[in-house]
């Protein structure tokens, strides 16, 4: 039997599907079966764990202070002493690498939650609003959308300063139009159904069908393009680092870390390859199981 509020792409909607056996199976069950018997959403989980890992307890694992000198072991390749190796300065990777992870991470997480915060507010606005004050927003979105989303980080961090905090912001910033077109789309589906029309003749002011009817509806794409994202966050960010807009030197991160080692690749290519390699399986990590989520939000097509 299906409810008055069943919204589309919640995971809470019902009815619940029937399984071969006869049982329900709710929504939210679906999508956990169907990541358990994705492999690319156990290989991308357990590569964001081992991030999410470094960046949580990294730095009490470090095995040196990220920031100490030692001159007399510049540039040594990874043995027993230094597992990573060391760079210019003689500061231990291993380290650095794990401090970096904080950095790096907190930040793409501060650039996600601007942009998903923001964006979705912005195109439920735009979504639902009639007339005039709908078109202003979609307006305001398109504006966004017409700054290359590199050109407009770049634009924020110049007003605003660099340093992490300012370079979460901006890539968030630069993030918001997608989440908000996303959003708006689904709303403008979702607007005319039998629930908001009816919660509209109720007298439900504008922010209670904001907020409890439309905003279920939009959850589950919004969720699958979270993950995905959070690797884009991550790639800007560290990008941005490797132009001297992040962290300043020297506190690690692998942006920064990324720059320091570039006139040393033929010496020592680790001082690089290890930041990027870091980054590189960060971003695979959330691009398999944003993948897979997708997938598991599609909309019930049959029993898998």
């Amino acid at each position: 039997m299906t409810t008055l509020h069943r919204t589309p792409g919640a995971l809470s909607a019902k009815p619940a599907v029937p399984t071969a056996a006869g049982r329900p199976v709710s929504p939210l069950q679906l999508v956990v079966r169907r990541l358990w018997r994705n492999p690319g959403a156990w290989l991308g989980a357990l590569l964001i764990g081992a991030a999410l890992v470094a960046a949580l307890v990294g730095p009490w694992l470090a095995p040196y202070p990220p920031d100490a000198l030692n001159l007399a072991a510049q540039l040594q390749a990874p043995g027993s002493l230094h597992l990573a190796g060391t760079d210019f300065y003689g500061r231990d990777l291993a380290s650095r690498l794990l401090f970096g992870a904080r950095a790096t991470l907190s930040t793409a997480g501060l650039a996600v939650s601007v942009g998903l915060i923001v964006g979705t507010v912005l195109g439920l606005l735009a979504g639902y609003s009639r007339a005039w004050l709908g078109q202003a927003f979609v307006a305001l979105i398109d504006l966004l959308l017409a700054f290359p989303a590199l050109l407009l980080a770049l634009l924020v961090v110049a007003l605003l300063g660099p340093g992490l905090a300012t370079l979460g912001i901006a890539v968030g910033i630069a993030g918001i139009p997608i989440y908000a077109r996303l959003v708006r789309s689904v709303v403008l589906t979702v607007r005319s159904t039998l629930y908001v029309e009816a919660a509209q003749a109720l007298g439900a002011g504008t922010a209670r069908i904001l907020f409890r009817h439309l905003l279920p509806a939009v959850l589950a794409p919004v969720l699958a393009w979270t993950t995905l994202d959070a690797g884009w966050a991550i790639l800007n960010v560290a990008g941005l680092g490797f132009l001297g807009l992040g962290a300043p030197p020297p506190q690690a991160e692998w942006g920064l870390m990324l720059f320091e080692g570039r006139e040393y690749l033929g010496a020592a290519p680790w001082t690089s390859a290890l930041p990027g390699l870091a980054i590189t399986l960060t971003v695979l990590g959330t691009t398999l199981f944003g993948d897979a989520l997708s997938d598991a939000l599609q909309p019930y097509a049959g029993h898998k």
